[in-house]
């Protein structure tokens, strides 16, 4: 947008420049690594839930089936 008003408002410096692109890339990184750290703990949980139903699945499996012992015919 200066570019189109030099004389209104002046380019700033270069380092003020590079100065924002480096807050910008932190923050990016930063934001990556909570993503990243977010989506390791859902999956380990994700992990830990379907390997606790799979044991009480089978631990179904293993018991007296009442409901069918009724609607034997």
């Amino acid at each position: 947008m200066s570019k189109d008003f030099p004389y209104i408002i002046p380019s700033p410096p270069p380092e003020v420049e590079e100065v924002f692109e480096a807050a910008q890339m932190t923050r990016e990184y930063y934001d990556e690594i909570q993503i990243r750290s977010e989506h390791q703990k859902y999956c380990e949980w994700y992990h830990k839930t379907a390997a606790k139903h799979h044991q009480e699945l089978e631990k179904m499996r293993g018991e007296l089936n009442l409901f069918a012992w009724f609607r034997r015919r």
